[in-house]
């Protein structure tokens, strides 16, 4: 006759035909033909019928046929063998059936019993089984909940519950949600991405929100904007120079860093003045203004919208707008009328601010034609031609290894009623270069002045093509200068104004913040790297965002490009530079058309093909490098 055998294995129960049995040890053949050794101390039960295959099938109808807690109530605090408590359920002598039937409940009841060993159990205690049951039941209903919220995102329409969770669910996803599984398990059903499905319910309406928040939530968590009160330092009456000063900057800037100031002196030439506005004067090192500065580094840019370091009433204090009356810090240069330089002095001061020359409004006047003729038209024409003639003699000396901008192109946007125009601005014009080489002339000489006193402060230096910030004073071979230090910015950049710091404490006498090789500083320049490329970075996809907005909005369908290498390739007279797949090979130069369909705003990207070469070079705007249906 047959003998069969109940056994535990693997945390599961099998049965099998007894092939051989040397006490310790059985051999055993499963239904499949599968053949096992396994440990006689493994076996729960021996019986000769019914087969394996009934056996199976009746065990597991039986069990399903137990109510757990019944099994429970019945079972007694102490510890006991599932073919005793089947004898009590069943009250006889259990079959093989019915005594694998309570092992089989046993086993599947975690909550009820507690495992002591092979084919024992103990009864969890009361108040555990209450929390078990409990906490199963609160699954239970989380269950529900998730499918009810995922029938009602598949058909289109978002939860309330979700709707007011889209900043989590995007931006800062926490898995173990409700919400977070619910969006989870509809995209895994719908096959769409957690954007576009939470579009299609309407909870997500505007495609440049989307990419601003972000954007916001990684790097302005708190939230963009910050009032903090502008509380003045001791620092904030510096000595009155009268001199008439005038900026030059776009008609949007608002963070105005830097005015000229131009004297003719006595024996000839002129003394230039470039007056930098002096936060590190307005606010000392300890200020919740410093720390927000601090923790933002820079002002953060993109098409239509620019979000500050510092909040706008500290902007408002320390701007050079026209009529303003500021603290400055002050570099001071005698040049000869031979435009050879003489000596260069720094000085902490104030100065009321004459005018504000908006480069849209100087553009016509500040021209080649007027600068040949060596005289500008209009409000500080002399000053403008002198600091021109002076800038271009700042460029020579800089040397042939300093980078020509001539022939580069900016890309301004502007956005109003969510329609946008992109126009170009040529670098390297007369008013580009003459503001350009004056900053870089202040930022080498006081770059210089720091290092030569032995004060720390942030370098940005330049070898071999790649560009670095460091506590050293090294050469910047882009620039041609021996050493160069942001320090002309430091309403926008934190660098700019740690460096001013530095500056401030040496004009004034006093201790530097920060000593040399100061680990907090190397922190700094660590930290503003860092930021600075993720703001830039995100200031590149917002315009790619919008030239995509343009394409659409002007119905264009293909554009004219010049590669760059392989299938990597530059839009002309738009600031888009993408990768074409499938692009034949074409060599570095070569112009092309590629077309572009099936904008994709959410992205934001789009489909791009090669769609020909062109004949000749491309030159001038956008009506011969654009082409619509």
């Amino acid at each position: 006759m047959p003998e069969f055998v109940f056994y535990e294995e693997d945390g599961g129960f099998k049965s099998g035909s007894v092939m051989s049995d040397i006490g310790t040890s059985l051999q055993v053949e499963a239904v499949s033909g599968k053949r096992s050794k396994i440990k006689s101390g493994h076996v729960l039960l021996r019986f000769a019928s019914p087969g394996l295959v009934e056996f199976a099938q009746a065990s597991q109808a039986r069990a399903d046929e137990i109510d757990p807690d019944f099994l429970w109530q019945v079972c007694g605090p102490d510890e006991f063998g599932f073919a005793d408590l089947a004898h009590d359920y069943y009250g006889h002598a259990p079959s093989a059936v019915e005594a694998a039937a309570v092992a089989i409940k046993l086993h599947a009841s975690p909550m009820y019993f507690y495992k002591k060993g092979k084919g024992r159990y103990k009864a969890a205690p009361e108040e555990n089984l209450k929390a078990a049951l409990a906490s199963l039941e609160k699954k239970q209903r989380q269950a529900e909940q998730i499918a009810t919220w995922v029938a009602e995102l598949k058909t289109g329409r978002c939860p309330d519950a979700l709707k007011s969770q889209v900043t989590m669910l995007l931006y800062k996803p926490d898995r173990n949600t409700l919400e977070m599984k619910a969006l989870e398990q509809a995209c895994a059903e719908t096959g769409l991405t957690p954007v576009r499905l939470l579009a299609s319910t309407g909870a997500l309406t505007s495609h440049h929100d989307h990419h601003l928040k972000r954007f916001l939530v990684e790097y302005f968590p708190e939230g963009r904007d910050a009032d903090v009160k502008v509380s003045l330092s001791e620092y904030s009456h510096p000595p009155f120079a009268n001199i008439r000063t005038f900026s030059i900057d776009d008609e949007e800037t608002t963070e105005i860093d830097d005015a000229f100031s131009v004297v003719a002196r006595d024996e000839g030439g002129w003394r230039i003045g470039v007056h930098i506005a002096a936060p590190a004067v307005l606010f000392d090192r300890e200020s919740s203004l410093e720390a927000l500065a601090a923790k933002r580094l820079s002002t953060v840019y993109f098409p239509g919208d620019k979000i500050t370091m510092l909040p706008p009433n500290a902007v408002a204090t320390g701007t050079l707008a026209a009529g303003n009356e500021v603290p400055v810090v002050s570099l001071y240069v005698d040049v000869n009328a031979d435009l050879s330089l003489g000596a260069t002095h720094s000085t902490i001061e104030r100065v009321t601010i004459t005018a504000n020359i908006r480069i849209q409004e100087l553009a016509a006047r500040f021209t080649p034609e007027h600068l040949a003729a060596d005289t500008v038209p209009g409000e500080f024409g002399r000053e403008l031609a002198v600091l021109w003639r002076i800038a271009n003699q700042l460029k020579t000396l800089r040397g042939d290894t300093a980078e020509d901008l001539t022939g580069k192109v900016d890309y301004n946007f502007a956005v109003e009623n969510d329609r946008v125009a992109i126009t170009t601005r040529q670098r390297g014009n007369p008013i580009d270069l003459t503001v350009s080489e004056w900053m870089i002339f202040a930022n080498s000489t006081w770059g210089k002045l720091l290092a030569d006193h032995g004060v720390a402060a942030i370098y940005r230096s330049q070898s071999n093509g790649r560009t670095r910030m460091s506590l050293e004073a090294l050469p910047h071979e882009g620039l041609g200068v021996a050493q160069y230090a942001w320090s002309t910015s430091p309403l926008r950049r934190y660098v700019d104004l740690a460096n001013q710091r530095q500056l401030v404490a040496l004009l004034s006498q006093q201790t530097p913040h920060w000593p040399k090789r100061s680990p907090e500083l190397v922190e700094v320049a660590r930290r503003f790297e860092l930021t600075y490329d993720a703001y830039n970075e995100f200031q590149r996809g917002m315009e790619r965002y919008w030239v995509l907005r343009w394409f659409h909005q002007e119905g264009a369908t293909r554009f004219a490009a010049t590669v760059l290498r392989e299938d990597l390739v530059r839009a002309k007279e738009l600031p888009l530079v993408t990768r074409v797949p499938g692009m034949t090979d074409q060599p570095a130069g070569t112009h092309v058309w590629i077309e572009v369909a099936d904008i994709d705003f959410w992205a934001p990207d789009a489909t791009f093909r090669f769609a020909g070469r062109i004949d000749g070079r491309i030159e001038g705007g956008n009506d011969n490098a654009v082409q619509s249906p």
